[in-house]
């Protein structure tokens, strides 16, 4: 159980912070910056999810406050390394299951959507864009964590790497859901502006 009752603790007032592990390493470092950016992305959902508690969105709002639990499993996830020692506790890991959960709501939300014929641009229905806004986040993490993989001295898992890999899916197929419960997509339109 986690308990927090001082907020600032002045340990990373040098510009360093510590992982899961107690190893401790600069605030800049890729690790960090991945599940820094993975918690940004939990907070673009509760952006999201202000738009998705009416009546008409709460199966997706149900889906995204699960998304939300596990983005901090995520995030628990990277910042403690797997470096092979042994630890005091079991740490907490992405498993294949919340993969496949994600990828049978995307199923279920993309299975009365029609097919694209053409790119979509971020807009419609507040939760719409917000949901886009929460791809690109997504997007980004990845990259920080695929970065991170390369790295022969790192260690980031198969399923950790599969979940926000389909996560940003999720939020693609979310977004024209919700569109498609309102005014539809706003489509790209190919030199409109020339």
């Amino acid at each position: 159980m986690v308990v927090l009752n001082k907020i600032y603790t002045r340990t990373g007032d040098d510009g360093s912070t510590a992982l899961g592990t107690g190893h401790r390493v600069h605030k800049s470092n890729a690790r960090v910056h991945a599940y820094g950016t993975v918690d940004e992305t939990n907070a673009v959902v509760g952006l999201v999810r202000v738009r998705t508690v009416h009546r008409s969105l709460k199966e997706l709002d149900d889906m995204l406050a699960r998304i939300q639990n596990d983005l901090f499993d995520l995030g628990a996830d990277l910042c403690t390394p797997d470096t092979g020692e042994k630890l005091e506790y079991e740490p907490l890991r992405i498993i294949p299951a919340q993969v496949e959960r994600l990828e049978g709501e995307i199923d279920y939300l993309n299975k009365d959507l029609e097919p694209l014929r053409s790119f979509i641009l971020p807009g419609g229905h507040p939760a719409s864009a917000n949901l886009h806004l929460a791809r690109t986040v997504a997007r980004r993490a990845e990259r920080l964590m695929a970065e991170v993989a390369q790295d022969e001295n790192e260690v980031i898992s198969a399923a950790a790497l599969k979940y926000i890999n389909r996560l940003s899916d999720f939020f693609f197929v979310a977004s024209r859901w919700v569109n498609h419960k309102y005014d539809g997509d706003v489509l790209w339109v190919p030199g409109k502006n020339r």
